[in-house]
């Protein structure tokens, strides 16, 4: 079962059960989706429909961190709840030593010297990491290998 089709069945899941936050969230995610397809005139394989809930998880993210700010705890719990829902359907991240070691192999796959080399190991890294590890942590481990 590709990962739109269990999103489709978990949103009719939704709606028997009555979970109205749920089936929300569920049903935004369902219209970035087609909205993606119908920008791009493709169907959405699973690698691509997992980086349209990365965005709307950032987002989320990027929302809490506002509503914090404005001391609106009421909306930041429900952006909160909806990363919870989100997430589901992301894949297990990896830990920063997988990753630390994923940059280590690129770094000697790629010969990677310093800093300006650091545009050539991202384009090695990132459709291996894709998902499964938070891009910004990625980055952060690269910096500190090509300093050194």
């Amino acid at each position: 079962m590709t990962l739109k089709a269990r999103i489709t069945e978990d949103m009719k899941t939704a709606m028997k059960a009555k979970e109205s936050a749920k089936l929300a969230a569920i049903r935004l995610l369902l219209a970035a989706v087609k909205q993606k397809e119908v920008d791009e005139r493709v169907e959405l394989d699973d690698n691509a429909v997992i980086a349209v809930i990365e965005k709307l998880v950032k987002q989320r993210k990027d929302s809490v961190s506002q509503y914090e700010a404005a001391q609106r705890q009421d909306l930041a719990d429900l952006e909160k709840a909806e990363i919870v829902i989100l997430g589901a359907y992301l894949p297990e991240k990896m830990g920063n030593d997988k990753i630390a070691a994923a940059v280590a192999a690129a770094v000697a796959e790629t010969g990677a010297k310093g800093p300006a080399d650091m545009g050539k190991l991202m384009a090695v890294l990132k459709p291996k990491l894709a998902g499964k590890a938070d891009m910004a942590e990625v980055s952060k481990l690269v910096k500190a290998a090509l300093s050194s």
